[in-house]
């Protein structure tokens, strides 16, 4: 446990905190009930701060985070949500899983090493991007989804993220972080309907401000990479 606290530095460690806090408060404020919703809250805020170390735990973190994501989805018939994280976020978090084990940084595996995109590889992510998007929104529309844009919007940021993060470039977290802001948007109009949904609402919050500092960790963990090169 003393290794894993100086793993952190006292910033993170209160961010990670903080986090944990107003989860569990905002739980027991307006749900006490779903106890799943708190468990998945709670493994996705501590799997954003091993990712903002470049550590593959974060992934490991996530697979878990999607199978249960996946099923609190259904329960509001959000079953883009619960399509992108069962059968892209969570098989893909896998991969980068992998991709961040075979890729440490000079032989550490807690650290994986930053990867720069070009031009090409770009165009062809967005080209894919385009494609799913365009597949999802009539198999969301089959499905009955409810709240269609904003989850055919959630898979187009979803697969950006994803493929950012198995190719380890910084950026993913940014993609992460637009994902929350379309992610609250969705949860704040189940909450309408049902109060419960707040403590949803809280984690993606929570969720975003984890991303915007795993994009500032990632891009200083690039440059001392590239200083060290």
């Amino acid at each position: 446990m003393k290794k894993l606290i100086n793993y952190f530095s006292r910033g993170e460690l209160t961010l990670w905190g903080g986090s944990a806090g107003l989860i569990l408060v905002s739980f027991f404020l307006f749900d006490r009930v779903n106890f799943m919703t708190l468990a998945a809250s709670l493994i996705g805020t501590t799997s954003l701060i091993f990712n903002a170390k470049g550590n593959p735990i974060g992934q490991a973190l996530m697979i878990l985070f999607s199978l249960l994501y996946g099923l609190i989805s259904y329960t509001f018939s959000y079953f883009g949500e619960m399509i992108t994280y069962l059968g892209m976020t969570g098989p893909m978090a896998l991969f980068a899983y992998v991709s961040w084990l075979r890729n440490p940084y000079n032989g550490n595996h807690s650290e994986v090493a930053v990867n720069r995109l070009g031009s090409k590889e770009l165009a062809l992510m967005y080209a894919l991007t385009a494609g799913i998007t365009f597949g999802f929104y009539f198999i969301l529309d089959h499905f009955g989804t409810a709240n269609m844009l904003p989850s055919t919007l959630s898979v187009t940021t979803s697969f950006i993220a994803v493929y950012l993060t198995f190719r380890r470039s910084p950026y993913f977290a940014l993609a992460y972080a637009a994902n929350d802001v379309v992610l609250i948007v969705m949860w704040t109009m189940a909450a309408k309907e049902d109060i419960s949904y707040l403590s949803v609402i809280i984690c993606f919050v929570m969720f975003l401000v984890n991303d915007l500092y795993g994009f500032v960790s990632w891009k200083r963990m690039e440059k001392r990479q590239l200083n060290m090169a």
